[in-house]
């Protein structure tokens, strides 16, 4: 497990980064490099009009555009073509993941191409995926792990699953037409001998209502990508149910990011990056996990793009908030996609094109590149087939033998510092190098540290957030008696009601607040009655249970009122002495089965 004073994943290879110690928040880290790079970019003046960029209706000018190129690559898609203005709307997708299944027909012996729906959105649009595997013969089987991930139509040898989940986002259409690229590959292309040594399982678009609407956020105005440790919505609770379902050693998280808007009213600058990459980073992970990332998946991407032209970078994204200069990497909470994916101990791995804002620009080079991306992860997992299967059983076997004993982080934070960034004059299209405050991931500063304990104790009334913690993949069992335990209680000290805080300022979690909890610890034994709930903490799964049951984080079951008072939930400091049973899931997820595919219709030239 990680050292109190090593965050998530200080270990990236190829970042060069110095381990930074555990440090108090420091209320004036923020304030000189705010002001630094306001007096940087102040003196720069406003674009002119650009007369050939108005005519083309672009959103900066014609040299900006012309440094993307379409690319050379053609997938045979409507959407991509010259001049096509729309993206694949919901009933395409829903008829393109029809055919796919239908070419299983064409494919190499043995493929199996199932149509799962793991749930239905808010507005009741089937969240559609694919699940690619092949039928290996008794001995051939890759895959020595003896963890709790499966394959299906495999033969008897555990495979690695990779999970590819495109378009949480609804204005960052480019993943799910990527992925629909992809699944087309995989069914009878060039991909499909990899699934001799993985099985893929593609969700091209989880936020279905989002794209109907070319909106960020669900139907009823929550973020998904921040909601995969509460699972309020159903579409998160479908992305859930995949990964319990194949337990994936790999994940890949397919979004866009902003071009121009806030860049170009605070640096009078526009994107340069085709596309930016990160990984899990968030506490309490083990450091093997980040290693691999580095080594496995992030070098060979950006090789495999920079070979095609293609640019790359850090991912970043700058505050909401007007003159906040700052610019941060992914935030390190453990509420994205990509760090509760991490924390359920698989490589995960977030892919940004050059899109939000934008519309239709660029969007067959934007596709083309999260398509050479997709393509570099199946292949490089692929490759190390094997070996993720080692290293998820390893950190699944870490994770579980430090219940009991040594220090859980329970809240940290970015790291700040300075870094020259290269973005693009809007009127010369030339490159333009930026020094901004930078908020680093790569270096964790741990704020709250506890002992970890051996499990949490929960009232029997907390039947729902139960049931979330078991849709998580979490082991809940109930005492089937009353028992004696020793345990800690929290101790409020303090409160106060705030909007839900993000590296991009606060989150979209539908006009929601969150209870801003200071706690203090007091041994308190307590009898617990029969019905009453106990998870362990030895269990491979183990650090999202203490991202949601340690109260005073944002991310927390109690400060988002999941459990209703803080009485409710305890630490538990010795293993009970009782009869234990387990708790089946109740939540309203869906068992995923492969479902009737319909005769595929033909899918209109254009989706609108």
């Amino acid at each position: 497990m990680l050292s109190p004073g090593r965050a998530a994943c200080a270990l990236a290879l190829a970042a060069g980064a110095v381990l930074a110690q555990p440090a108090p928040p420091v209320a004036a880290a923020s304030a000189v490099p705010q002001a630094r790079a306001a007096s940087a970019v102040a003196a720069v003046p406003a674009a002119a009009p650009d007369p050939a960029a108005a005519a083309l209706n672009l959103p900066y000018s014609a040299a900006v555009a012309a440094r993307f190129p379409p690319p050379a690559a053609h997938y045979g898609v409507a959407v991509l073509a010259p001049g096509a203005q729309v993206f694949t709307a919901n009933a395409d997708l829903a008829a393109q993941v029809a055919a796919v299944v239908a070419s299983v027909a064409s494919a190499p012996a043995g493929t199996h191409i199932q149509r799962l729906v793991p749930g239905r959105s808010q507005d009741g649009t089937a969240i559609e995926a694919l699940h690619f595997s092949r039928t290996i013969a008794p001995g051939t089987g890759t895959g020595t792990g003896t963890g709790t991930g499966t394959g299906t139509g495999t033969g008897s040898a555990r495979r690695p699953a990779v999970l590819l989940i495109g378009q949480q986002h609804g204005d960052e259409p480019a993943g799910a037409e990527a992925l629909l690229v992809i699944a087309r590959a995989l069914a009878s292309g060039d991909l499909a001998p990899l699934l001799a040594r993985i099985d893929v399982t593609v969700l091209p678009r989880a936020n279905p209502d989002g794209a109907e609407r070319q909106r960020r956020v669900s139907a009823n105005g929550i973020d998904i990508n921040r909601d995969h440790l509460l699972l309020r919505t159903p579409e998160a609770q479908a992305v859930a149910a995949l990964v319990r379902s194949h337990r994936p050693v790999v994940v890949v998280d397919a979004h866009e990011h902003t071009v121009v808007g806030r860049y170009l009213e605070k640096f009078n600058a526009v994107q340069r990056y085709d596309l930016l990459l990160q990984y899990a980073m968030t506490a309490n992970l083990p450091e093997s996990l980040g290693r691999a990332s580095e080594a496995w998946f992030r070098q060979p991407i950006i090789a495999a793009l920079a070979a095609d032209g293609l640019s790359t970078e850090w991912y970043y994204t700058n505050p909401t908030a007007p003159g906040d200069l700052r610019l941060a990497m992914g935030g390190v909470q453990p509420d994205t996609g990509r760090n509760v994916n991490g924390l359920r101990n698989a490589v995960s791995l977030l892919l940004e094109s050059r899109g939000v804002g934008i519309g239709h620009l660029h969007l067959a080079r934007r596709v083309h590149s999260q398509v050479l991306a997709l393509r570099t992860v199946l292949q490089q997992a692929a490759a190390h087939a094997d070996e993720l299967l080692a290293l998820q059983d390893r950190a699944d076997a870490e994770v579980a033998a430090a219940a009991c004993g040594g220090r859980a982080v329970v809240q940290a934070q970015g790291t700040p510092t300075r870094r020259e960034l290269l973005m693009l004059d809007p009127v010369t299209g030339a490159d333009k190098p930026v020094d901004v405050a930078w908020e680093s991931a790569l270096a964790l500063r741990v704020l709250t540290e506890r002992a970890r304990p051996c499990g949490y104790w929960l009232a029997a009334d907390q039947g729902a957030a139960v049931a979330s913690l078991a849709a998580l993949g979490l082991r809940v069992q109930r005492f089937a008696e009353a028992t004696p335990l020793q345990a800690e209680a929290w101790i409020e000290t303090a409160r106060g009601e705030v909007r839900r805080p993000d590296v991009r300022g606060t989150v979209a979690d539908g006009l929601r607040t969150l209870l801003q909890l200071v706690v203090s610890l007091r041994a308190e034994p307590l009898q617990a009655p029969a019905g009453s709930f106990y998870l362990p903490l030895n269990q491979p799964l183990a650090n999202l249970a203490i991202a949601a049951l340690e109260p005073d984080t944002q991310n927390s079951y109690v400060a988002n009122r999941l459990i209703d008072r803080l009485d409710a939930v305890r630490r538990v400091m010795v293993v009970p002495a009782a009869r234990l049973a387990p708790v089946q899931l109740e939540m309203q997820t869906p068992v995923l089965k492969p479902v009737p595919t319909p005769v595929p219709t033909p899918v209109p030239a254009l989706g609108g």
